[in-house]
């Protein structure tokens, strides 16, 4: 299942994952950003990796031609 919204001009999407996990619950959250270049993708990746932790690298995968995963430096574990 999936939703789409916005919050004063940004759109966010909303996504529930198929995967049976051990938990009932997570605060987790991913937000999808969308850039306009490159070079746009790789500061926002930089930016928020920094002081972080990279889960996976900016890179290809099957389901995205340039992803990653960051926890945050100040997510919450």
């Amino acid at each position: 299942m999936h939703a789409t919204f916005s919050l004063n001009g940004q759109e966010f999407m909303c996504i529930g994952s198929y995967v049976k996990h051990e938990f009932p619950f997570t605060p987790s959250i991913s937000l999808y950003i969308n850039c306009d270049s490159e070079v746009e993708i790789d500061h926002v990746f930089g930016k928020l990796s920094e002081g972080g932790k990279v889960l996976m690298p900016l890179t290809a995968y099957p389901f995205s031609k340039k992803f990653a995963w960051v926890a945050h430096k100040f997510a919450v574990f």
